[in-house]
């Protein structure tokens, strides 16, 4: 999935749900779920996320919502080969990119 988000220092968690096309309420439970999504929250206690965690949220997505893992098998997946996914997950980002710009280089012609 191709995020096309701007390039800032934090995302509100509504830009999030919204790039991912899922509710807020989803980004809310899988931190609560994933130890590895930890948004930072200002003094309102609203949740600012960082381009790691969106890294992170898009694995999360991959592993759940693409290829249909349960939660639990997301966990373990991610505690057994954490360095391989998220290598896998660059590469399929940077792929998804480069169809991205070529869907946009054929629709101009």
């Amino acid at each position: 999935m191709h995020i096309d988000l701007p390039e800032k220092r934090y995302y509100k968690i509504g830009e999030v749900a919204q790039a991912f096309q899922v509710n807020t309420s989803l980004i809310r439970f899988w931190e609560k779920e994933f130890d590895v999504l930890k948004p930072k929250k200002n003094a309102k206690g609203n949740r600012l996320f960082t381009q790691e965690d969106l890294k992170n949220i898009k694995v999360i997505f991959n592993l759940v919502k693409e290829r249909g893992f349960t939660l639990d098998g997301a966990k373990l997946k991610l505690k057994k080969n954490p360095e391989e996914i998220f290598n896998n997950q660059e590469i399929i980002s940077r792929l998804e990119a480069v169809k991205a710009e070529l869907v946009k280089i054929k629709n101009q012609l």
